[in-house]
């Protein structure tokens, strides 16, 4: 008896707490019908939120928008990802206990928006700062710190994040195996590269 009611206690709890439902709402207003964001995310600064449709956003992410904060279509936000368009921490460290009394600009405090690309992965436990631009088609892995430009396609990993490959190798692939896809790959990510030849 008690499994059984331990089982119908999360299945409540999934229900009532963490159930994700279709359908949201852009900062201009249009209803976004195919993009989920999970009821334990938070997000500070909602009006700085600019989101696309298709947005998968998952379970115990933080998104701060203050600065301004756009998501493209079909970008993937997992799950503890913390994404921050602001940083005071070298500013309360210089200030002390002046910081919440201090008038104006405070030193060495970071303020600035982010973008992440179209169709873009963001793996678990990773942290994108302020000011990154993530470009379009873009694999985050996990545990990733993002910081400054990221270039279209690129898979990014480690802490600073850095380039080490190109998602279109793994695309191309794909694509071989499922022909009838590349008319929809190309309306979103453009013709893939050719390979480069190989010199023996």
């Amino acid at each position: 008896m008690r499994a059984f009611l331990n089982r119908l206690r999360r299945w409540l709890w999934r229900q009532l707490f963490f159930r994700m439902v279709f359908g949201e709402q852009g900062r201009a207003g249009p209803y976004l019908p195919q993009t989920r964001i999970a009821p334990s995310t938070c997000i500070e600064g909602e009006a700085g939120l600019e989101l696309a449709d298709h947005v998968f956003i998952g379970q115990f992410n933080f998104l701060d928008a203050t600065a301004g904060l756009r998501i493209g279509e079909g970008v993937q936000i997992t799950n503890f990802v913390s994404i921050v368009t602001h940083s005071s921490h070298r500013s309360i460290r210089l200030l002390g206990r002046a910081y919440a009394s201090y008038e104006g600009t405070a030193p060495g405090y970071v303020r600035s928006p982010i973008v992440i690309g179209a169709y873009s992965f963001i793996g678990p436990h990773s942290v994108v700062e302020a000011g990154s631009h993530i470009g379009k088609g873009v694999v985050v892995c996990a545990h990733s710190r993002i910081r400054g430009h990221v270039p279209d396609f690129a898979i990014l990993a480690g802490s600073p994040a850095r380039v080490i490959g190109d998602v279109r190798l793994g695309d191309a692939q794909l694509l071989e195996r499922h022909p009838e896809l590349a008319s929809h790959y190309a309306a979103w990510a453009g013709e893939l590269p050719l390979a480069e030849p190989v010199h023996g």
